[in-house]
């Protein structure tokens, strides 16, 4: 019997508000009280910066900040700086891997969680939904995230050549859950990258789905082959819930520690 992944399509949600509901469900499924979940979502306009990160790596001057209204957040993902706003889907996946069976072995055979297997698997979930929509999508070898790949007789091994369409970072919290995931461009308005060099690379070039796809699809039917994907990619069943097991409506002013 398949286990339950608890969907919820939360429209535009402040980048803190999530983080909060990421913590709390975390908990929630660490202690077994409600099986996996998905959240599918949008922010505002929002630069976040991981672990291996440098604020150098944003480009706009706090004023710009300001006038953009970018909110700027230092995060426990992995990875660098990357945007988050209106015309993208982010998705975060809370699961408890080892319970999925993402284990691995090392000296002695002492189980160890292999976030790596997870990772290289939600690039494939969204490879597979941009494939399906017609979509050139493909993981790159040394870079994480989803690319487009370079037009037929270009010099693969130029980044220049390459597009982003979808950046991923993940962090596995003490208890054995994911938190963070994908942001996966299909709209957004692109002149919010220039103010941050992506991912830490000077040359990385980012793309929307827009740019490449005419007509563009409708997002409803994108994000339900998303599910199909993930639903195939993780052995879950997909349960669609119209609110999250808490009261979410004191959350609007928490703060980022």
């Amino acid at each position: 019997m398949q286990a339950n992944c608890l969907v919820y399509r939360a429209g535009t949600v402040p980048y803190a508000v999530a983080w909060q509901w990421q913590q709390k469900l975390g908990e929630l499924i660490a202690e077994g009280v409600i099986p996996a979940v998905l959240l599918l979502l949008e922010h505002p306009h929002t630069y976040t910066i991981g672990r291996r990160g440098s604020a150098a790596h944003i480009r706009w001057t706090q004023d710009e900040l300001d006038r953009r209204r970018v909110t700027v957040h230092w995060v426990d993902r992995g990875g660098d700086v990357t945007y988050h706003g209106p015309g993208q889907v982010v998705g975060y996946p809370l699961l408890p891997l080892q319970k999925l069976g993402f284990v691995s072995t090392v000296q002695g055979d002492v189980p160890m969680v292999d976030t790596i297997a997870f990772v290289n698997e939600l690039e494939q979930v969204l490879i597979r939904t941009l494939m399906r929509f017609g979509a050139s999508a493909c993981s790159r070898e040394g870079f994480r995230g989803v690319w487009i790949a370079p037009p037929q007789g270009a010099d693969s091994a130029q980044i220049q050549d390459w597009r982003k369409i979808a950046s991923i970072g993940i962090k596995l919290t003490a208890r054995g859950v994911t938190q963070h995931g994908f942001a996966l461009n299909i709209s957004p308005q692109m002149e919010y990258w220039e103010g941050i060099i992506p991912c830490g690379l000077a040359d990385c070039h980012m793309t929307s789905l827009a740019e490449i796809l005419d007509p563009l699809p409708p997002l409803e039917a994108l994000l339900d082959t998303l599910l199909v994907e993930f639903r195939r990619a993780f052995g879950l069943s997909i349960v669609e819930v119209n609110q999250l097991p808490f009261d979410t409506s004191t959350e609007s002013h928490y703060t980022i520690p």
